[in-house]
């Protein structure tokens, strides 16, 4: 079974190649923004020569609105074309998971990423990772004390919740041959968007 697992949700934009559990290749970059620019080929250089995965594993948020939608589509693109399923995981999960794996001691963790208009996405976990409730998006004084986790993971935003209570930072990004520490469960989501947060505009009453 060769797995293709998309990244795009955050600042970083990677793809992994996946054998029976093992990463064989793999690209990430932190591009900020032009996902849309490096993804597809970012893909060929794992994919040369008309080559195809068996399955398709895509990051379906929270995180970035527009970062989300050019993963989905290109996972829901490229299933179409290879006749092949796709099915989502989430960002936080994928960051929980790098951080049980770097942490062997840690238990519980919370993972904190940037969201929209100042605030957090936030998500507690269980070793697994199990989340621990869903996820929410605060402003950073509410996030940090949502938080009740010794470790934070999360980069500059994990940082903020950190230094406003008593946790310790830990930098990460999502990186998509992480996908091979999910349980089967958070790695066979719905691929759809998962946004954290509700819709700004409102329909007319």
């Amino acid at each position: 079974m060769r797995i293709l697992a998309i990244e795009t949700a955050t600042a970083a934009c990677s793809v992994a190649l996946i054998e029976d559990g093992v990463v064989i290749a793999a690209r990430h970059e932190l591009v900020g923004r032009g996902h849309a620019e490096r993804l597809v080929p970012m893909i060929a250089e794992l994919l040369p020569d008309g080559a195809r995965a068996d399955a398709i594993r895509v990051d379906c948020g929270p995180g970035s609105f527009t970062g989300v939608r050019v993963g989905l589509a290109a996972a829901r693109g490229l299933a179409i074309g290879w006749g092949v399923p796709v099915a989502g995981f989430s960002s936080l999960a994928l960051i929980a998971a790098r951080a049980f794996a770097a942490r062997a001691e840690a238990e519980r963790v919370a993972v904190a990423i940037p969201g929209g208009h100042g605030e957090l996405f936030v998500q507690s976990f269980r070793r697994g990772p199990e989340p621990e409730g869903g996820i929410a998006s605060l402003p950073p004084e509410a996030a940090a004390r949502a938080v009740d986790a010794a470790l934070v993971v999360g980069g500059s935003a994990a940082a903020l919740v950190a230094a406003r209570g008593s946790g310790e930072a830990l930098d990460a990004v999502p990186d998509a041959g992480d996908v091979i520490l999910l349980p089967e469960g958070l790695a066979a989501l719905a691929p759809a968007p998962i946004y954290g947060r509700a819709p700004d505009a409102k329909l007319p009453a």
